[in-house]
């Protein structure tokens, strides 16, 4: 007699294994997590990496089965020792392949104002960083990548409206 039932029910390992098959086939996707870090002028703090030319926010790649808000987390008590909670979103970004990478998510969370003693404790903590710095983002512009810099523009908006933004290569899609 034959048995139409799904191979879920019929058979629940050949299932997991099915699935587990599936699973390895998929694309896998690089995943960032960066933070929006702001003092009591309104100023970002931007990171200086020793291995690339420009300027960053603060934050960096997650590891493989980690939230983008835990990977935030970690790289900022890693690269400059502060402890923050991070959970409010404020961008993703869909960035293409480009160069030798292929496509990624990219977010942005609202890591706030950070408080006298934060600022007075604030150093790079690794050799990953060269420096830590706030600047208006009028100065911004000239340190970042074009592409940072919009998705950069693109959360401080996302503060402003309480609202986050989905973005293609650093750009609002329904403005194109």
């Amino acid at each position: 007699m034959r048995d139409d039932r799904p191979l879920y029910e019929r058979d629940p390992e050949a299932w997991q294994v099915h699935l587990a098959e599936g699973n390895a086939k998929q694309p896998r996707k690089r995943v960032g997590a960066d933070v929006l870090i702001r003092n009591e002028q309104g100023e970002i703090l931007l990171v200086n990496p020793r291995y690339k030319p420009d300027w960053d926010l603060p934050g960096g790649m997650a590891e493989a089965n980690e939230p983008p808000h835990e990977a935030a987390e970690r790289e900022l008590r890693e690269e400059l020792g502060l402890e923050l909670w991070i959970r409010t979103m404020l961008v993703v970004d869909w960035v293409a392949p480009h160069g030798a990478w292929d496509d990624s998510l990219m977010f942005i969370f609202d890591g706030g104002v950070l408080n006298n003693r934060q600022l007075a404790a604030l150093r790079p903590m690794d050799d990953e960083l060269l420096a830590c710095k706030f600047y208006p983002l009028g100065a911004a512009r000239g340190l970042l990548r074009p592409y940072v810099h919009d998705r950069l523009t693109q959360a401080l908006l996302a503060t402003q409206a309480a609202a986050p933004r989905y973005l293609l290569n650093g750009t609002d899609p329904s403005s194109r």
